[in-house]
């Protein structure tokens, strides 16, 4: 499959994290996979964590350590969060 040259996707990484997170409560190397699989490949840990601080940051998740591995999922605020986010996009590719 073709990818697009011009499309980057880093821009929608807020709303992939909480769409999966909204699924699932994954660990970062999961939702790097999960989301690098959108779009052709992994991931880097330079992508996904510092997104995940900056939602943490903002108190739209939060973690449970298990092991060395962090868990991670939505708090309401995230919930709510994620509803708006979704009703955005939606509305803004009605279109398509």
């Amino acid at each position: 499959m073709k990818t697009p040259k011009f499309l980057d996707l880093k821009s929608f990484l807020t709303f992939q994290i909480l769409h999966e997170l909204n699924k699932h409560k994954l660990c970062g190397d999961d939702l790097a996979l999960i989301i690098g699989k959108r779009k052709f490949g992994k991931l880097t840990p330079g992508t996904i964590y510092p997104a995940l601080k900056k939602l943490r940051k903002n108190n739209l998740i939060k973690y449970k350590q298990r092991g060395r591995k962090k868990i991670y999922s939505l708090t309401k605020k995230g919930q709510e969060e994620y509803l708006i986010i979704k009703r955005v996009i939606k509305k803004m590719f009605k279109f398509l």
